[in-house]
C-alpha cells in the first residue's frame, strides 16, 4: 500500500497482537484463523467488474459519494502520512523481494527502491538519453519518494499529485531540502481529473493508487489521456483474482472479506487485472502486459510487523488517530486475502501509440 495509493498495506499491518504476529514468517504466513476483522466501518464500493474475457464491466452504486470517498481519502493520509515516514521512510509502497527471502526490518527501504526499479524493467523503460523520459506526472504521489527518485534517475522533471494537502506540503519540503525543486512540484489534484493538458508525459506512473479510484474506466482514460504519444503508462496496484470463464462475480465470501477492508481503507469496490488489461486494450494502447507480482511483495508483511514490535511504532501508531488505528487493524484480511488467492499485487504497463 502505499498513496493516495497506498502505502496502506504497508502502514496497516503495523499494529496487530504481538503475540500473534511475532510467530509469522514469508514461509509460514499468518494462518487464515488468526486474520479475523476487528470491526466494521463505513466507506463505499465502487469499481469496475467483468469476466476477464470479456470486456462486461459494470459498476454498482456507491454507498458513499464520491466527495465523501474523496474526503476519507485525503483525512486518511493527512494523519497516517507522518507516521509512515517516520517508522518506513518516504517511499509509500510495497518492497519487492525474492519470494523465499528471510526479511530483516532493515533491509525494506531497498525493497522498496527495488520495486520502483523492477517497475522500470518490466515496462521496457530505457534510461539511454536519447530514449529516458523527460517528463512524468506521479499519480497518487504520496509524500513523494518515487517522483524524487524518478527525478533523479532519468534527470527529468516531474510532478505528483495527491488528495492530501499533508502529503503535498510535506513531498515539496522533502524535494526542495534535497535540492530538486527546480525538478519536482507537487500539488493537491483528482486523479479522476488530472490539472494537466493532454500529451503532456513521457511516464504516467502511478504505484499503488488505482485501488482508491471509484471509476477504474475514467482513472484508465486520464492516464492515457496525460500521456505523450510513445509515452509509457505503469500501474502498480492491488487486484482481485481474474474471474473465470463461467464466474459472473467474485464469490460472496469473497465480496464480504474485500468490504472489510475497504472499510477501513477508504476503498471503492476492487477490479481484476484483466480489467485493467481490457480498459488499456480497449483504448488501443500498444505493448499491454500485466504480472502478479503477489510472491515477490508477500515478505513485506512480516517486516511491517517487525517494525510494529517497538515502542516507536506502538507509540506512533495510537498517537496518530482512529482512522490510522483503524486501517492497521484490518491488516491481517490483507495477509488472509493474499492467502487465499483473492488478493493479488498486480503491475499493467503499456505504451501510447506515436500516433492516434
Amino acid at each position: 500500500m502505499w498513496m493516495e495509493g497506498i502505502c496502506i498495506g504497508g502502514w496497516g499491518s503495523h499494529v496487530y497482537a504481538r503475540a500473534h504476529l511475532a510467530t509469522s514468517s514469508p514461509t509460514h504466513p499468518i494462518k487464515p484463523a488468526l486474520a479475523l476483522a476487528i470491526g466494521e466501518y463505513a466507506t463505499n464500493s465502487l469499481c469496475p467488474r467483468g469476466r476477464p474475457r470479456r470486456n462486461n464491466m459494470s459498476v454498482r452504486a456507491a454507498s458513499t459519494a464520491p466527495d465523501a470517498l474523496r474526503k476519507g481519502i485525503a483525512e486518511f493520509y493527512d494523519e497516517s502520512s507522518g507516521v509512515w515516514e517516520d517508522i518506513w521512510g518516504d517511499h509509500m509502497h510495497h518492497g519487492f523481494y525474492d519470494p523465499a527471502s528471510d526479511v530483516s526490518i532493515s533491509d525494506h527501504r531497498a525493497a522498496q527502491i527495488r520495486m520502483i526499479d523492477q517497475s522500470l524493467a518490466f515496462a521496457s523503460l530505457s534510461d539511454e538519453p536519447n530514449q529516458k523520459p523527460k517528463s512524468i506526472v506521479d499519480v497518487g504521489c504520496g509524500i513523494g519518494g518515487s517522483s524524487r527518485y524518478l527525478a533523479r534517475k532519468f534527470g527529468a522533471k516531474c510532478k505528483g499529485i495527491t488528495l492530501s494537502p499533508v502529503q503535498a506540503q510535506r513531498a515539496q519540503q522533502l524535494a526542495d531540502a534535497q535540492g530538486l525543486n527546480a525538478q519536482v512540484s507537487f500539488q493537491v489534484a483528482d486523479a479522476l481529473n488530472q490539472p494537466f493538458p493532454d500529451g503532456q508525459f513521457d511516464l504516467v506512473w502511478s504505484m499503488e493508487s488505482g485501488e482508491h479510484m471509484p471509476d477504474k474506466k475514467k482513472f484508465v482514460n486520464e492516464l492515457v489521456r496525460v500521456a505523450a504519444p510513445g509515452g509509457t503508462i505503469i500501474i502498480v496496484t492491488w487486484c482481485h483474482r481474474n474471474l473465470s470463464p463461467s464466474e459472473e462475480s467474485l464469490r460472496p465470501e469473497e465480496k464480504n472479506l474485500l468490504d472489510r477492508i475497504c472499510r477501513a481503507f477508504y476503498l471503492p469496490e476492487w477490479c481484476s487485472t484483466a480489467d485493467y488489461v481490457s480498459l488499456l486494450t480497449s483504448l488501443s494502447m500498444e505493448d499491454v502486459k500485466s504480472a502478479d507480482w503477489s510472491d515477490n511483495v508477500a515478505p513485506f508483511w512480516p517486516a511491517v510487523i517487525k517494525s510494529a514490535l517497538t515502542w516507536k511504532g506502538i507509540t506512533s501508531l495510537l498517537t496518530s488517530g482512529w482512522k490510522t488505528i483503524r486501517g492497521a487493524l484490518v491488516m491481517p484480511l490483507m495477509i488472509q486475502g493474499y492467502n487465499k488467492g483473492l488478493i493479488k499485487f498486480a503491475i499493467i504497463t503499456c505504451r501510447k501509440p506515436n500516433t492516434p
